[in-house]
């Protein structure tokens, strides 16, 4: 109770600081130092923002969504919308724009405190991304061994870092991991029989969560708890990322793209899952590996990103390294983080915590240096 009351307190200040912000600044030009086109910033801020948990988690959820009393105002997909989309990527506008904007004049993520709590941040989630691929893998490979699940995971982590070595190797990743999830999504569109028809129908059920909006920004439920401390545990290191990537938009452009554009991929995947589960219909044994696949792929997206940032962030890049002791150094911290959260009582809740009491500390330093009237 106490940790859902502080999160509740967390999220209400987050979203009314980013309608100020709206309100206050919106029309004003933000870029960061490496702008990408529009096609080109939401590839990278969908690929990277989102982890594997996207493809492979609604399947296994919608069921529970279907009988939990604390769901039933709302039909099931709804709920999986309301945990991905739309609003809970205000987080994320909020520290694009702390990172555009008030970060290069603060500074308040260099100092030795901050920074070393930020990288424990990234680190964690970096490895809280694979370990839900060793999670949930054996729901989509049944016939999958407890060797080849890790190993796989290993191999995942493997090739993360070695595309962590260069910031191209995350761009070219970024827009075919894109392209990729879009010809998921078609594949299985297709393979359902469901059509122009049954697609609009199951994706009306998304209204759902737009008529019960304010009912999805307080926790509903741990389990609900679990996905907020989760959007948490990403939003600093994700703004301090893709704000590099920023092309020259307003702020209220850059607000609107953040929580619309990246819920039409979202709305259109999820609509699809919804039809098979409504229908009880199995997912075709290729296609179940075309989303381990895709999941997988999404897994290298998110890693590669936080990687390098961290990497940075700590001085432990392959140019200072050298990249063979790079790649040893970053996949066997990631390895063991893993296995931290497989075998240890640690918590992806935990980091969210850190992460609010990381808002709270920034929060405070800025309003004692300058009051809210006096960002830059």
């Amino acid at each position: 109770m106490v940790l859902q009351t502080i999160l509740s307190a967390a999220i209400i200040v987050t979203l009314l600081t980013s309608a100020v912000i709206v309100l206050r600044w919106g029309g004003r030009r933000v870029e960061g130092p490496m702008p990408l086109s529009l096609l080109g910033f939401m590839a990278l801020l969908f690929t990277s923002g989102l982890d594997v948990g996207l493809v492979m988690l609604p399947l296994t959820e919608f069921p529970v969504y279907a009988r939990e009393p604390a769901y039933a105002f709302a039909n099931p997909l709804a709920i999986a919308f309301g945990s991905w989309g739309f609003l809970v990527w205000g987080f994320y506008f909020l520290t694009t724009f702390y990172f555009l904007v008030v970060e290069p004049h603060a500074r308040l993520f260099e100092t030795p405190r901050v920074k070393f709590v930020n990288n424990l941040v990234i680190i964690g989630t970096c490895a809280f991304t694979a370990h839900l691929l060793l999670r949930n893998l054996p729901f989509y490979v049944p016939a999958i061994g407890e060797p080849a699940r890790y190993g796989v995971v290993a191999l995942t982590v493997l090739l993360a870092v070695l595309t962590s070595t260069h910031i191209r190797y995350v761009r070219v990743l970024s827009i075919w991991s894109m392209w990729m999830f879009g010809a998921l999504v078609a594949a299985m569109w297709l393979a359902s029989g469901m059509g122009i028809g049954g697609f609009l129908e199951s994706a009306a059920g998304i209204g759902s969560y737009f008529a019960n909006l304010p009912r999805f920004i307080v926790p509903m439920s741990d389990y609900h708890a679990f996905y907020l401390f989760w959007w948490f545990s990403w939003s600093i290191m994700i703004g301090q990322f893709v704000s590099r990537f920023v092309g020259g938009m307003r702020t209220w452009q850059l607000a609107a793209a953040l929580l619309v554009i990246p819920s039409i991929p979202l709305a259109a995947w999820f609509s699809v899952l919804y039809f098979y589960f409504r229908r009880d219909s199995p997912v075709p044994p290729v296609l179940s590996v075309a989303m381990v696949v895709v999941g997988i792929i999404f897994v290298v997206n998110s890693l590669d990103s936080l990687i390098r940032l961290y990497s940075d962030n700590l001085g432990l890049t392959a140019r200072r390294l050298g990249s063979p002791a790079y790649v040893a150094v970053h996949w066997l911290l990631m390895c063991a983080l893993v296995l931290a959260f497989q075998f240890t009582p640690l918590q992806i809740e935990w980091i969210g915590l850190v992460v609010i009491g990381l808002y709270a500390a920034v929060y405070a330093l800025l309003l004692r240096r300058w009051g809210l009237a006096r960002i830059p």
